[in-house]
């Protein structure tokens, strides 16, 4: 599961997690190309439908009460990110949710993977 699904998943149970975090996800599907494509083909045609499965429209139709600390973290040069990634729609949209663009991304992706690899 990639960063939108972590997102998603959380969005979907609420109370079931204490936070969440995505690392470079695609976080408004519904907006972008790619999303656009991926959705036509697994959801088929109606938009409508799409929104159920738009982390951003589920952090738009949430209860605040339902919030939990969230991080989108991203890096800077990535040659997604404008046009299909779009972190900076989903950052911010309530005080819980933290956005994280930065050019030091993807060593400390690869410090925390490796960190995990040593742990398990």
């Amino acid at each position: 599961m990639g960063g939108h699904g972590a997102l998603v998943m959380a969005l979907k149970n609420p109370g079931r997690f204490v936070s969440v975090s995505a690392f470079a996800p695609i976080v408004n599907p519904t907006q972008v190309p790619w999303g656009k494509k991926a959705f036509t083909a697994y959801l088929g045609a109606d938009e409508a439908a799409w929104q159920a499965w738009d982390s951003c429209a589920l952090m738009q139709a949430s209860s605040e009460s339902d919030a939990i600390p969230t991080l989108i973290d991203q890096g800077d040069s990535d040659t997604f990110l404008a046009e299909q990634l779009q972190p900076a729609v989903a950052g911010g949209n309530r005080a819980s949710e933290k956005l994280a663009v930065n050019p030091a991304y993807s060593a400390r992706v690869r410090s925390q993977l490796l960190l995990y690899r040593l742990i398990y």
